[in-house]
């Protein structure tokens, strides 16, 4: 079962003094809907090509104990990611080469995320009011 993360323990994560790519990192799966911003220092995965990656993707990051996946709103691409990410690493930690770890979604995904937090550069960079501003997709 996934377990999620709100927006605002994610951002007392990023605030903290836990270094990412070390203690946590964020995996973005958006695809063309990437640009116009993104959580500061998130790595960008995008959904469609995610499952030939996942493995490339479990190397660099099993060494990280807490691994915060989204996309927009968190309720297709974000948790099926997490899914298919966790199953990977839970192999690998079955096997003995790997880390407890925890995978997590981030409720709302980037969009309540922006929503609360476009104006803090601690936590969102790239940030385009033509995307954000008055996004009619949502």
């Amino acid at each position: 079962m996934l377990k999620y993360i709100s927006a605002d323990e994610l951002a007392a994560i990023i605030k903290s003094d836990k270094v990412p790519g070390k203690d946590y990192c964020v995996i973005d799966v958006r695809d063309d809907d990437w640009a116009g911003g993104n959580i500061k220092g998130a790595q960008n995965a995008p959904s469609s090509q995610f499952y030939v990656h996942v493995h490339d993707l479990v190397q660099k990051t099993k060494s990280v104990p807490t691994v915060v996946f989204h996309c927009a709103l968190s309720q297709v691409r974000g948790p099926k990611a997490a899914r298919i990410y966790a199953e990977a690493r839970d192999q690998l930690e079955g096997d003995g080469e790997d880390i407890p770890h925890q995978v997590l979604v981030l409720q709302g995904g980037f969009s309540d995320f922006q929503a609360k937090y476009k104006d803090d550069p601690e936590l969102v960079e790239n940030w385009s009011k033509e995307v954000w501003g008055n996004p009619e997709w949502l």
